[in-house]
């Protein structure tokens, strides 16, 4: 699996803001596997949050980015599957401790709520913080059912 791989989705309330987080990511030098949609007509968040959590499921990239308008139904869909621990943060603080205490593999935006330039630097903060392990990693193996 390529580190510097992520994989992003998104509904029509987050189109806006993908195409801005993806050029991010690339400058950040990572690769983008971009699951859609590609436009902003109306569409259905499960439709994108299931290909995206499926692509990690498969090891093909460790993270992922959701986005929608409040950012709850498309990390609902998501931790829907096995390994997948989607984060809806909405501050910087929330986007590093999602990363050092749960060890969440995916950021879920919520597009209507916070301002582009913030979004991005959950982004690059989400990305750039450890997981932290210790009592948190006995907490996190405690989450599958």
């Amino acid at each position: 699996m390529n580190e510097k791989s992520i994989v992003i989705g998104g509904d029509h309330a987050g189109f806006a803001y993908k195409s801005r987080i993806i050029q991010f990511l690339e400058e950040m030098g990572y690769t983008v596997e971009d699951v859609g949609t590609h436009s902003a007509d109306s569409v259905d968040y499960p439709d994108f949050a299931h290909p995206l959590a499926r692509w990690i499921e498969a090891g093909k990239s460790p993270l992922g980015i959701t986005l929608c308008g409040s950012g709850n139904g498309i990390a609902i869909a998501a931790n829907k599957h096995t390994g997948i621990r989607a984060a809806l943060c909405w501050t910087e603080e929330l986007a590093a401790l999602a990363r050092k205490h749960n060890n969440a593999n995916v950021l879920s935006i919520p597009a209507r709520f916070v301002t582009p330039q913030l979004a991005l630097r959950m982004v690059k903060i989400f990305l750039e913080t450890e997981f932290e392990g210790g009592r948190h990693a006995r907490r996190v193996d405690k989450i599958p059912v």
